[in-house]
């Protein structure tokens, strides 16, 4: 009898403990906050924010690209800096290779690639070799070394107008390839 009674002692107590811990686990427990929309306008508040900010991606001794920005918010968590009035130069393997200035851009801190956006008018990129790219929308990706994009493209120089839709440029080869409804006007040699 006295067995019986110990053993209804041991299962009070294991369901007194086992209702004290899910007490603990539920009042101590750190929830993560649901996440918000942002009002229209408002800004994710950065980890940090920085004026006349300058990244610049080397490999060894060798610069590969500078990143210049008039600021930039970045944000740790998500590994990424926001940019405002941008400034892009990529170099390929013959040295300066080309230029590109937009009003946005988003920097991965991590994966070293980033997009560059303009609001109203094209981004406009300057090869060294004398060509002129224009397109709203631009991303490299630093692994492969490669820039593209979707949208409408006009590249000009040398007496030639080329338009249509995509691009997917290779650095180290300097190579350009439109890829979509090509056209191509030659300009009069004056």
């Amino acid at each position: 009898m006295w067995q019986r009674s110990a053993r209804g002692g041991l299962l009070a107590l294991s369901v007194v403990l086992a209702c004290f811990l899910v007490y603990l686990l539920v009042t101590n427990s750190t929830m993560l906050p649901t996440p918000t929309a942002a009002a229209p306008g408002s800004m994710d508040p950065a980890d940090a924010k920085i004026s006349q900010f300058t990244f610049t991606q080397t490999k060894g001794d060798t610069v590969q690209w500078k990143v210049q920005a008039q600021e930039a918010r970045l944000f740790e968590r998500d590994r990424r800096a926001t940019l405002r009035v941008v400034a892009v130069t990529l170099f390929g393997k013959q040295g300066k290779d080309l230029t590109v200035t937009g009003d946005e851009g988003i920097l991965n801190t991590e994966t070293k690639d980033f997009v560059l956006a303009n609001r109203s008018e094209p981004l406009v990129i300057h090869t060294e070799s004398g060509y002129v790219i224009y397109t709203n929308h631009l991303a490299w990706t630093d692994q492969t070394r490669e820039m593209r994009t979707q949208d409408p493209v006009r590249i000009v120089g040398h007496g030639l107008e080329v338009t249509g839709r995509g691009l997917l440029g290779y650095l180290d080869r300097e190579e350009f390839e439109v890829l979509e409804d090509v056209h191509v006007d030659l300009a009069p040699s004056s």
